[in-house]
């Protein structure tokens, strides 16, 4: 063996990462089955150790999520906004428009439609009220998702970092909120006034109808991405913004377009949380949901159907991860973590869909 050849393989990193040229329907799935039932046993050894019984346990979440009518209709609650801002964000994702700002964008929509809800609800019959309540979410998330898309077009700024310190401005807003103009009357401490009966959303089968718009979003998303110019104008900006200009495509016009329709989504749903769930507004009304969106987008491949499987999905383990400290008194940060290792291993097997290993000496071959 020459000395090139040793010098080769001493540089050689002991492990490589290559990209699959494709792998089959089956083995994908196999291969997620895998890293569902790694989850459930890594998750099993927490569960031992803090000494009960895993299969109780997981049966027990089960139930806690789907085991009456009530549990089902609280879970369902869950599901609707991961679902309404997953599609939300997809929309800049599938552009590879960074948007982290789902948070603030649904604390703005929430307060839109505070204002309107909170101060117009006398003066307004239902219908139009809910609809100014929606429109008003609708536009105020779609601005304050567009502001980053016109700076990153204008002057190439980081949208991460930008979206990501808009969500601290809401939530400071929020707190002034609370604090001053919309403090409630005669509270002694810092609250928003709660919005009155005859402005809050139509219960339908048991939750409010916003998961009826959550199923005609998944399905006009989808019709969006994979029907429409505009979505195919998305789909080339993501592959190369290059391209794209060559293509004839407007940039910049894409990104200001699809960031405002991301923005909305996020918009509306802090309209439903304001007026189908919280019926006030509070610090914790996105309650994390535009970060757990991401998981979901990321999981179902910014497929608006898959979002809907997997949003369902989350909801019940945090309906779930409820029901297990109650039954079992384990703390809420060991449920979490229950959680959070599903989660670890499901995002993980993606990895390994996507690519595969060498070990040093290997040849690639395409798989």
């Amino acid at each position: 063996m020459s000395e090139h050849t040793h010098t080769a393989q001493a540089k050689e990193p002991l492990l490589r990462m290559v990209r699959r040229d494709a792998i089959s329907s089956r083995k994908s799935w196999g291969i997620r089955a895998a890293a569902f039932l790694l989850s459930l046993v890594t998750g099993g050894i927490v569960i031992l150790m803090l000494g009960h019984n895993p299969f109780s346990v997981y049966v027990s979440m089960v139930k806690g999520a789907w085991g009456s009518k009530t549990v089902i209709y609280e879970t369902v609650k869950i599901a609707i906004p991961l679902l309404i801002t997953a599609i939300g964000i997809s929309f800049a994702f599938k552009m590879k428009f960074w948007n982290i700002g789902g948070e603030g964008q649904i604390l703005v929509g929430a307060v839109a439609a505070g204002g309107v809800g909170l101060f117009t609800a006398h003066i307004f019959p239902k219908l139009p009220l809910v609809l100014l309540m929606m429109l008003a979410a609708i536009v105020a998330g779609g601005l304050y998702g567009l502001l980053p898309a016109v700076c990153k077009a204008k002057w190439g700024t980081n949208e991460t970092l930008f979206t990501l310190m808009l969500n601290y401005i809401a939530l400071a807003f929020i707190k002034y909120l609370m604090n001053g103009p919309w403090k409630a009357p005669g509270s002694s401490y810092p609250k928003i006034a709660m919005l009155v009966p005859g402005a809050r959303l139509t219960k339908v089968l048991g939750v409010h109808w916003g998961w009826i718009l959550a199923l005609i979003l998944v399905v006009a998303s989808y019709i969006y991405f994979n029907k429409t110019k505009q979505g195919y104008e998305i789909a080339v900006v993501g592959e190369s913004n290059n391209t794209a200009r060559y293509a004839g495509i407007n940039v910049g016009k894409v990104f200001r377009r699809t960031m405002f329709i991301s923005g909305a989504l996020c918009g509306l749903v802090g309209m439903l949380q304001f007026a189908g769930s919280d019926y006030t507004i509070t610090e914790g009304t996105a309650g994390g949901v535009g970060f757990t969106a991401i998981t979901v987008a990321w999981l179902a491949k910014m497929n608006p159907y898959g979002m809907l499987v997997v949003s369902v999905f989350i909801a019940m383990l945090e309906r779930g991860s409820n029901a297990i400290q109650t039954q079992f008194k384990i703390p809420a940060s060991a449920s979490d973590l229950l959680i959070g290792i599903i989660l670890f291993f499901m995002l993980g097997c993606e990895f390994f869909i996507s690519y595969r290993l060498i070990g040093r000496g290997k040849e690639e071959h395409h798989a």
